[in-house]
Protein backbone atom coordinates (compact mmCIF):
# COMPACT_ATOMS: atom_id res chain seq x y z
CA UNK A 1 0.00 0.00 0.00
CA UNK A 2 2.78 2.25 1.04
CA UNK A 3 5.20 1.33 -1.79
CA UNK A 4 2.69 2.01 -4.68
CA UNK A 5 1.96 5.44 -3.13
CA UNK A 6 5.01 6.47 -3.05
CA UNK A 7 5.80 5.10 -6.53
CA UNK A 8 2.11 6.95 -7.85
CA UNK A 9 3.86 10.23 -6.35
CA UNK A 10 7.05 9.72 -7.75
CA UNK A 11 6.00 9.01 -11.29
CA UNK A 12 3.09 12.09 -10.96
CA UNK A 13 6.13 14.35 -10.24
CA UNK A 14 7.89 13.24 -13.51
CA UNK A 15 10.79 10.62 -12.38
CA UNK A 16 11.16 7.71 -14.27
CA UNK A 17 14.43 6.37 -13.52
CA UNK A 18 13.15 4.38 -10.33
CA UNK A 19 13.85 0.88 -9.37
CA UNK A 20 11.60 -1.27 -7.75
CA UNK A 21 11.24 -4.80 -6.65
CA UNK A 22 7.98 -7.40 -5.59
CA UNK A 23 9.15 -9.51 -2.61
CA UNK A 24 8.83 -12.08 -5.20
CA UNK A 25 11.61 -10.80 -7.11
CA UNK A 26 13.83 -9.72 -3.98
CA UNK A 27 13.26 -11.04 -0.33
CA UNK A 28 15.17 -8.59 1.89
CA UNK A 29 15.11 -10.71 4.25
CA UNK A 30 18.23 -12.39 2.28
CA UNK A 31 21.18 -10.52 3.25
CA UNK A 32 23.17 -11.80 0.24
CA UNK A 33 20.67 -11.19 -1.99
CA UNK A 34 20.30 -7.55 -1.09
CA UNK A 35 23.68 -6.87 -0.82
CA UNK A 36 24.03 -8.22 -4.57
CA UNK A 37 20.96 -5.92 -5.08
CA UNK A 38 22.51 -2.70 -4.06
CA UNK A 39 25.94 -3.74 -5.79
CA UNK A 40 24.05 -3.63 -9.32
CA UNK A 41 21.57 -0.78 -9.16
CA UNK A 42 23.64 1.79 -6.88
CA UNK A 43 19.97 3.63 -5.74
CA UNK A 44 20.57 7.24 -4.67
CA UNK A 45 17.57 8.04 -2.68
CA UNK A 46 15.40 5.15 -0.84
CA UNK A 47 12.18 4.81 0.74
CA UNK A 48 12.26 1.77 2.95
CA UNK A 49 8.82 1.06 3.43
CA UNK A 50 8.67 -2.54 2.93
CA UNK A 51 8.03 -4.39 6.12
CA UNK A 52 5.98 -7.14 7.86
CA UNK A 53 2.44 -5.55 8.74
CA UNK A 54 -1.15 -6.75 10.41
CA UNK A 55 -3.72 -5.91 12.60
CA UNK A 56 -3.90 -6.81 16.55
CA UNK A 57 -4.71 -10.91 16.11
CA UNK A 58 -1.63 -10.69 13.20
CA UNK A 59 0.83 -9.02 15.55
CA UNK A 60 -0.26 -10.69 18.58
CA UNK A 61 -0.22 -14.45 17.07
CA UNK A 62 3.28 -14.26 14.71
CA UNK A 63 5.02 -12.58 17.10
CA UNK A 64 8.44 -14.47 16.26
CA UNK A 65 7.89 -13.42 12.43
CA UNK A 66 7.35 -9.45 13.34
CA UNK A 67 10.35 -9.03 14.92
CA UNK A 68 12.19 -11.58 13.14
CA UNK A 69 11.41 -10.69 9.19
CA UNK A 70 11.67 -6.99 10.14
CA UNK A 71 14.63 -6.51 11.47
CA UNK A 72 15.73 -8.61 8.79
CA UNK A 73 14.44 -6.40 6.36
CA UNK A 74 15.83 -3.14 7.84
CA UNK A 75 19.18 -4.72 8.45
CA UNK A 76 19.95 -5.33 5.37
CA UNK A 77 18.79 -2.45 3.39
CA UNK A 78 20.13 -0.04 5.81
CA UNK A 79 23.67 -1.29 5.50
CA UNK A 80 23.50 -2.07 2.26
CA UNK A 81 22.61 1.64 1.36
CA UNK A 82 25.64 3.24 3.58
CA UNK A 83 27.79 0.06 2.00
CA UNK A 84 26.87 1.21 -1.63
CA UNK A 85 26.84 5.01 -0.69
CA UNK A 86 23.45 6.16 -0.90
CA UNK A 87 22.91 9.62 -0.88
CA UNK A 88 20.05 9.07 1.52
CA UNK A 89 17.34 6.87 3.30
CA UNK A 90 13.72 7.37 4.77
CA UNK A 91 12.88 4.43 7.15
CA UNK A 92 9.12 4.09 7.40
CA UNK A 93 8.07 3.20 11.23
CA UNK A 94 4.78 3.13 13.00
CA UNK A 95 3.02 4.83 15.58
CA UNK A 96 3.15 1.64 17.58
CA UNK A 97 6.66 2.28 18.41
CA UNK A 98 5.15 4.29 22.05
CA UNK A 99 4.53 3.74 25.23
CA UNK A 100 0.75 2.29 25.78
CA UNK A 101 -0.13 4.86 28.17
CA UNK A 102 2.41 7.84 26.60
CA UNK A 103 1.19 11.26 26.94
CA UNK A 104 -1.02 12.18 24.38
CA UNK A 105 -0.76 13.23 21.38
CA UNK A 106 2.47 11.29 20.91
CA UNK A 107 5.71 13.51 21.19
CA UNK A 108 8.69 12.13 18.81
CA UNK A 109 10.80 12.56 22.64
CA UNK A 110 8.40 9.86 24.49
CA UNK A 111 10.14 7.18 22.66
CA UNK A 112 11.25 4.63 25.41
CA UNK A 113 9.55 6.24 28.06
CA UNK A 114 7.53 3.43 29.16
CA UNK A 115 6.33 -0.16 28.64
CA UNK A 116 5.28 -1.11 25.31
CA UNK A 117 1.39 -2.32 24.01
CA UNK A 118 2.08 -6.01 24.77
CA UNK A 119 -0.17 -7.00 21.96
CA UNK A 120 2.31 -5.55 19.12
CA UNK A 121 5.45 -5.16 21.18
CA UNK A 122 7.56 -7.39 18.90
CA UNK A 123 6.86 -5.19 15.79
CA UNK A 124 7.05 -2.09 17.78
CA UNK A 125 10.52 -2.99 18.89
CA UNK A 126 11.59 -4.11 15.59
CA UNK A 127 10.58 -0.59 14.40
CA UNK A 128 12.44 1.07 17.32
CA UNK A 129 15.54 -0.55 15.73
CA UNK A 130 15.31 0.93 12.28
CA UNK A 131 15.16 3.98 14.53
CA UNK A 132 18.05 3.66 16.11
CA UNK A 133 20.16 1.59 13.20
CA UNK A 134 19.14 5.41 10.98
CA UNK A 135 20.74 6.99 14.03
CA UNK A 136 23.82 5.14 14.67
CA UNK A 137 24.74 5.19 11.11
CA UNK A 138 24.03 8.73 10.66
CA UNK A 139 26.35 9.46 14.05
CA UNK A 140 28.87 6.81 13.00
CA UNK A 141 29.64 6.98 9.11
CA UNK A 142 27.69 10.57 8.37
CA UNK A 143 25.31 8.67 6.21
CA UNK A 144 21.84 10.69 5.81
CA UNK A 145 19.36 8.16 6.72
CA UNK A 146 16.17 10.05 8.46
CA UNK A 147 12.82 8.20 10.00
CA UNK A 148 9.34 9.07 9.57
CA UNK A 149 6.52 7.20 11.95
CA UNK A 150 3.25 7.33 9.67
CA UNK A 151 -0.20 6.86 12.32
CA UNK A 152 -2.79 4.59 10.84
CA UNK A 153 -2.32 4.16 7.56
CA UNK A 154 -4.96 2.96 4.48
CA UNK A 155 -6.12 3.88 0.99
CA UNK A 156 -5.80 1.87 -2.39
CA UNK A 157 -3.75 -1.71 -2.01
CA UNK A 158 -4.60 -2.01 1.45
CA UNK A 159 -4.92 -5.57 2.76
CA UNK A 160 -8.70 -6.44 3.40
CA UNK A 161 -7.97 -10.33 4.43
CA UNK A 162 -9.89 -10.01 7.66
CA UNK A 163 -7.45 -12.47 9.43
CA UNK A 164 -4.16 -10.03 9.10
CA UNK A 165 -5.73 -6.30 8.10
CA UNK A 166 -6.02 -3.17 10.20
CA UNK A 167 -9.03 -2.29 11.45
CA UNK A 168 -10.30 0.24 8.95
CA UNK A 169 -10.16 -2.34 5.81
CA UNK A 170 -11.42 -5.11 7.81
CA UNK A 171 -14.46 -2.77 8.42
CA UNK A 172 -14.91 -2.11 5.24
CA UNK A 173 -14.74 -5.64 4.19
CA UNK A 174 -16.77 -6.84 7.21
CA UNK A 175 -19.78 -4.34 6.15
CA UNK A 176 -19.56 -4.95 3.08
CA UNK A 177 -20.06 -8.46 2.88
CA UNK A 178 -22.68 -8.23 5.60
CA UNK A 179 -24.49 -5.78 3.03
CA UNK A 180 -24.14 -8.00 0.33
CA UNK A 181 -25.17 -11.17 2.67
CA UNK A 182 -28.44 -9.41 4.29
CA UNK A 183 -26.82 -10.17 7.83
CA UNK A 184 -29.02 -8.51 10.44
CA UNK A 185 -25.83 -7.38 12.11
CA UNK A 186 -21.82 -7.09 12.43
CA UNK A 187 -19.77 -7.82 15.03
CA UNK A 188 -16.76 -5.93 15.85
CA UNK A 189 -14.03 -6.51 18.53
CA UNK A 190 -14.10 -4.51 22.08
CA UNK A 191 -15.84 -1.72 23.00
CA UNK A 192 -15.13 0.71 20.54
CA UNK A 193 -14.15 3.14 22.74
CA UNK A 194 -10.64 3.32 21.86
CA UNK A 195 -9.38 6.47 19.78
CA UNK A 196 -7.27 6.08 16.47
CA UNK A 197 -6.30 8.57 13.92
CA UNK A 198 -6.10 8.01 10.05
CA UNK A 199 -3.82 9.11 7.61
CA UNK A 200 -4.36 8.59 3.33
CA UNK A 201 -1.55 6.73 2.27
CA UNK A 202 -1.87 9.16 -0.20
CA UNK A 203 -1.43 11.52 1.79
CA UNK A 204 2.14 9.57 3.33
CA UNK A 205 3.97 9.44 0.04
CA UNK A 206 3.18 13.25 -0.27
CA UNK A 207 4.79 13.96 3.35
CA UNK A 208 7.61 11.24 2.23
CA UNK A 209 8.06 13.22 -1.24
CA UNK A 210 8.07 16.21 0.82
CA UNK A 211 10.69 15.09 3.41
CA UNK A 212 12.89 13.81 1.31
CA UNK A 213 13.55 16.84 -0.36
CA UNK A 214 13.49 19.24 3.04
CA UNK A 215 14.28 17.21 5.66
CA UNK A 216 18.21 15.84 6.72
CA UNK A 217 18.03 16.13 10.60
CA UNK A 218 18.93 12.88 13.07
CA UNK A 219 15.38 12.98 15.16
CA UNK A 220 12.52 10.85 13.56
CA UNK A 221 9.42 12.63 12.47
CA UNK A 222 5.71 11.96 13.29
CA UNK A 223 3.52 11.72 10.24
CA UNK A 224 0.10 12.21 10.42
CA UNK A 225 -3.31 14.37 10.79
CA UNK A 226 -3.28 15.61 14.49
CA UNK A 227 -6.95 14.76 14.77
CA UNK A 228 -8.64 11.38 15.75
CA UNK A 229 -11.93 9.58 15.93
CA UNK A 230 -13.40 6.53 18.03
CA UNK A 231 -13.49 3.14 16.45
CA UNK A 232 -17.20 2.86 17.28
CA UNK A 233 -17.29 6.44 15.05
CA UNK A 234 -15.37 5.36 12.19
CA UNK A 235 -17.41 2.30 12.46
CA UNK A 236 -20.90 4.11 11.60
CA UNK A 237 -18.43 6.41 8.88
CA UNK A 238 -17.59 2.96 6.81
CA UNK A 239 -20.80 1.39 7.66
CA UNK A 240 -22.85 4.44 6.33
CA UNK A 241 -19.96 4.52 3.19
CA UNK A 242 -20.57 1.38 2.51
CA UNK A 243 -24.99 1.64 2.56
CA UNK A 244 -25.01 -1.50 5.25
CA UNK A 245 -28.26 -0.67 7.39
CA UNK A 246 -27.69 -3.92 9.86
CA UNK A 247 -26.69 -3.34 13.68
CA UNK A 248 -23.21 -3.21 14.94
CA UNK A 249 -21.93 -5.45 18.01
CA UNK A 250 -19.47 -4.98 19.80
CA UNK A 251 -17.45 -8.57 21.04
CA UNK A 252 -16.13 -7.04 24.54
CA UNK A 253 -14.15 -10.50 25.03
CA UNK A 254 -12.00 -9.07 22.35
CA UNK A 255 -9.04 -7.05 23.00
CA UNK A 256 -9.05 -2.90 22.75
CA UNK A 257 -5.51 -2.23 22.32
CA UNK A 258 -3.82 0.55 23.02
CA UNK A 259 -6.54 3.26 24.43
CA UNK A 260 -5.40 6.27 22.20
CA UNK A 261 -2.89 6.76 19.17
CA UNK A 262 -2.98 10.72 18.16
CA UNK A 263 0.21 11.89 17.09
CA UNK A 264 1.88 15.29 17.38
CA UNK A 265 2.47 16.46 14.08
CA UNK A 266 3.34 20.18 14.84
CA UNK A 267 6.95 19.32 13.64
CA UNK A 268 5.63 18.15 10.78
CA UNK A 269 3.68 21.31 10.35
CA UNK A 270 6.15 23.96 11.33
CA UNK A 271 8.19 22.24 8.27
CA UNK A 272 5.56 23.29 5.40
CA UNK A 273 3.56 19.90 5.51
CA UNK A 274 -0.03 19.05 6.05
CA UNK A 275 -2.15 16.50 5.01
CA UNK A 276 -5.06 17.23 2.68
CA UNK A 277 -7.75 14.13 2.06
CA UNK A 278 -10.30 14.17 5.04
CA UNK A 279 -11.38 10.96 6.81
CA UNK A 280 -14.85 10.59 4.92
CA UNK A 281 -13.21 11.30 1.36
CA UNK A 282 -10.22 8.64 2.03
CA UNK A 283 -13.11 5.87 3.49
CA UNK A 284 -15.30 6.37 -0.05
CA UNK A 285 -11.69 5.97 -1.92
CA UNK A 286 -10.42 3.22 -0.19
CA UNK A 287 -14.33 1.64 -0.92
CA UNK A 288 -14.10 1.95 -4.30
CA UNK A 289 -10.62 0.47 -4.52
CA UNK A 290 -12.02 -2.58 -2.46
CA UNK A 291 -14.49 -3.02 -5.36
CA UNK A 292 -12.36 -2.94 -8.05
CA UNK A 293 -10.44 -5.77 -5.88
CA UNK A 294 -13.32 -7.82 -4.51
CA UNK A 295 -12.64 -10.83 -6.52
CA UNK A 296 -9.78 -11.32 -4.73
CA UNK A 297 -11.02 -11.26 -1.53
CA UNK A 298 -13.90 -13.62 -2.25
CA UNK A 299 -14.45 -16.31 0.44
Amino acid sequence: MVGSAILRKLEKEGFHNIITRTSSELDLRNQADVRAFFEAERPEYIFLAAAKVGGIMANNIYRAEFLNDNLLIQNNVIDSAYRTDAKKLMFLGSSCIYPKLAPQPLQEDSLLTGLLEPTNEPYAIAKIAGIKMCEAYRSQYGSNFISVMPTNLYGPNDNYDLNNSHVLPAMIRKFHEAKEDGKPFVELWGTGSPLREFLHADDLAAACYYLMQNYNEAGFLNVGVGADVTIKHLAEMIQQVVGYEGEIKWNTDKPDGTPRKLMDVSKLHALGWKHTIDLEEGITRTYQDFLEKIETYAV
